[in-house]
């Protein structure tokens, strides 16, 4: 799929999400996944809109070709490929991707083409409501217990289900008269229940790991965004709680319910408390952060995310907790699995401190950590009776909780933050002075920005000391000493840009 991360188109290839929530308006087709791989910096792509039809004709006749090359008795075109339709490839365009709509309201199921071999499956409205989960999650159940010939995986989202497909052998419309069928019989039932395991993990609260992040942020990306320097006060103030401590409970009071699993990779959880007084709701970072240390726990929107491997981010930070994925050694909290968490655990943080995490996660996959477990399960007609029960209560907090959140918007007009425009993307060409003798010039080889200077004019330095760091393409990148010297000039500073050959530091070698 092609994916829009704000206006940064990126097409998703065999190792994309199984979870996520940017805009993916178009799909590559099957044919064509092979040229993805041919793909290098400097290409242009341009995209063609294709039928259903000719898409899968395509996709015979590269496999006819594949399978001639493989023989090396390569035909020409028209004796190796099919006939194909007998219209343009655009002609038989679908007016809607819409191939199915049915009931209303939270029994509501639309189906969408997702290329020419996935259908995706969305339930109810766009909102947070287990009920949806639920239903979606017995949806698979019931397709997966048919054993359709045709269907290659299904893919659960929070309120939807990706059906892949090969329509050779599943043809659509038989695929969406099953899917309609199934659906009926999962909205007729009035007591749906799910295995809920209840999982306790360590959190190590406002971690140095979650400190630093924010701090390469303010230093590379946005200094004066409104939830720095302190995510935590950030939260407090967005959802109007009286003391960062009340934020401090409400993260370990709850109890967050899994919905879904791969956001955006190696099995990170997407969480949300199945009390809704204990849903803290943030904003996301603007523009995201360029790195995040592996493991993090935050927030964003609603949901509750811990970060399956290091990288890019934009939740709120509160902690830091232990491994989510564990590919090559037998440990008994993963049942088998390289992924910790199921869908529908339930997940309760106790406290521990930084340093106790640190030996937790030096432990912990190889074994020597053991979790507390307990198995469970979740009932829908009870979980309903509990909200009925406290709707007063919720619905307070609720209208409390909007309020803060409008007003915190409110400020960001008023105080110039609610947008923001990078005024270093580039950084300005001069001309350099010329060295004099026994200087020596240390040049940026790549375009970026400065994180940290680690050294002050008038330091003697050794070869192979660390100069400076610079943030590029969200990779650090040290730049080194080449031999020992005084540092007579430094040219940058922390956060600045910087271009591909521009001086950074002068040594004097002589």
């Amino acid at each position: 799929a092609v994916d829009f991360t704000g206006d940064m188109p990126v097409i998703l290839g065999p190792d994309g999400p199984s979870l996520g929530g940017f805009v993916c308006p178009v799909t590559i087709i099957e044919a064509d996944l092979w040229q993805l791989g041919q793909l290098k910096a400097g290409d242009k792509v341009r995209f063609y809109p294709v039928s259903v039809d000719a898409a899968r004709w395509l996709k015979l006749n590269t496999d006819l070709c594949g399978k001639e090359l493989a023989r090396e008795e390569v035909g020409t075109p028209h004796e190796s490929m099919a006939a194909g339709p007998s219209h343009s490839w655009a002609s038989a365009l679908l007016q809607s991707p819409i191939v199915l709509d049915i009931g209303e309201n939270d029994t509501r199921l639309v189906a969408r083409l997702s290329g020419d071999t996935h259908l995706l499956l969305e339930i109810g409205a766009p909102e947070l409501d287990l009920v949806l989960r639920f239903r979606g999650h017995a949806l698979m159940q019931a397709l997966e217990s048919k054993q359709l010939t045709g269907v290659i995986d299904l893919t659960p989202g929070i309120r939807s289900l990706q059906v892949h497909y090969q329509p050779e052998q599943l043809p659509l419309k038989t695929l969406l008269d099953v899917v309609a069928g199934e659906w009926d019989g999962v909205c007729a039932s009035k007591n749906l229940e799910v295995p809920s395991r209840i999982v306790h993990l360590p959190l190590s609260w406002d971690d140095p790991a979650c400190q630093l992040a924010i701090e390469k942020y303010m230093t590379t990306v946005r200094k004066d965004a409104p939830w720095c320097p302190s995510n935590l006060e950030f939260i407090r103030r967005i959802n109007d709680l009286p003391n960062l401590d009340e934020v401090h409970r409400t993260v370990f009071e709850a109890s967050y319910l899994v919905m879904g699993l791969g956001d955006v990779y190696l099995g990170a959880p997407v969480a949300t408390p199945l009390d809704p007084r204990h849903r803290l709701v943030t904003t996301k970072y603007n523009p995201a952060r360029t790195w995040t240390a592996e493991n993090s726990v935050g927030i964003g929107g609603a949901y509750m995310c811990v970060y399956g491997m290091e990288g890019p981010g934009g939740y709120q930070f509160v902690g830091r907790t232990l491994q989510m994925w564990n590919r090559y050694r037998a440990v008994a909290a993963f049942d088998g699995k390289p992924w910790l968490l199921r869908f529908f655990d339930q997940i309760r943080f106790y406290p521990v401190s930084a340093d106790e995490l640190l030996t937790i996660r030096r432990d912990f996959p190889l074994g020597r950590y053991p979790l507390q477990i307990e198995h469970s399960t979740l009932n829908l007609t009870e979980y309903q009776a509990f909200l009925a029960d406290e709707a007063q209560s919720i619905a307070a907090f609720r209208t409390q909780q909007q309020s803060a959140f409008n007003a915190e918007r409110e400020r960001w007009i008023a105080n110039g933050q609610a947008s923001f425009e990078s005024d270093e993307a580039v950084a300005e060409s001069t001309e350099e002075a010329p060295l004099q003798n026994g200087q020596t010039s240390i040049d940026s080889h790549i375009a970026g920005n400065l994180w940290q200077v680690q050294v002050s004019v008038g330091q003697r330095v050794e070869a192979g000391e660390t100069l400076v760091i610079l943030e590029s393409m969200k990779m650090e990148i040290p730049l080194l000493a080449p031999h020992a010297g005084v540092v007579s000039d430094v040219r940058v500073q922390p956060g600045s840009a910087v271009r591909a050959g521009q001086r950074v530091v002068v040594l004097d070698v002589g």
